[in-house]
């Protein structure tokens, strides 16, 4: 879900920013917390932190493409609609900014 810079993030979710400096800029979204323990998830987690490091001041930016994040959303919640997710999807990351 994109959203204003405005609102007020609701209990159980987290804003980000995502996006390439390259492409110039950052877009803000809201995702629920439970995409902080989902596998492919972390591995973005895992590049945020090489790129920004863990000391950063804001919402929590990850390097990815706008378009990379919202596949990565979508296999995410596909994968949270069936019950034996890990024979649907792989859990590798085949995006080219993510």
């Amino acid at each position: 879900m994109q959203e204003d810079k405005k609102e007020k993030v609701k209990k159980g979710w987290l804003a980000v920013e995502v996006g390439l400096e390259e492409d110039g800029g950052f877009q803000r979204f809201l995702i629920p917390i439970s995409y902080l323990y989902h596998p492919l998830f972390k591995r973005l987690l895992e590049k945020a932190h090489e790129v920004y490091g863990y000391h950063t001041t804001g919402p929590l930016r990850l390097p990815c493409s706008t378009d990379d994040f919202l596949n990565l959303k979508w296999r995410i919640e596909k994968e949270s609609n069936h019950h034996h997710h890990h024979h649907y999807l792989p859990l590798t990351l085949s995006f080219n900014s993510c």
